[in-house]
């Protein structure tokens, strides 16, 4: 269930950074909690939850994409905002570039929103670049969301 809390507390905190809401997980049942958790730790995917004293205070996912094309999707990033700017949110994109790397991807790509400036300039800071792709943000018709590609070696 440190998989429920820690997505259900990055729903409250930052409403407008996922696709999701926390208004829609917070009916799932346990069951449904625990399908997800399987689902999201697959031979397709992976999540690291950072922990302090038996807390989930970090959260990030990854995800191969299904079409072949050597691509694999970072979802789901977020830190307590009691434990930012101690390196955990590198440490969970780290974690995720490389089991990327592992799954043979060449690049690693996601989506932030476009009101999410702290979160653009921290994965610019791990090499990530802003394309040219974007689109509507489904939660909000006032804001779109980036895509950022980090190239993996």
């Amino acid at each position: 269930m440190a998989f429920k809390d820690i997505r259900l507390r990055a729903l409250l905190d930052a409403p407008t950074a996922f696709s999701s809401t926390y208004a829609k997980e917070s009916q799932f049942t346990v069951t449904d909690w625990v399908a997800r958790a399987v689902h999201w730790n697959s031979e397709i995917s992976t999540t690291y939850l950072a922990m302090d004293k038996g807390t989930a205070c970090g959260i990030a996912s990854g995800l191969l994409d299904q079409d072949g094309a050597g691509r694999a999707h970072l979802l789901s990033m977020w830190v307590a905002p009691t434990h930012r700017r101690l390196g955990i949110g590198r440490t969970l994109v780290d974690a995720v570039i490389n089991w990327a790397r592992a799954q043979n991807a060449r690049t690693l790509q996601l989506l932030v929103t476009s009101n999410n400036e702290g979160a653009i300039k921290f994965y610019q800071s791990l090499g990530f670049k802003l394309t040219e792709y974007t689109e509507p943000y489904a939660n909000d018709p006032a804001l779109s969301n980036y895509e950022m590609i980090l190239t993996l070696s």
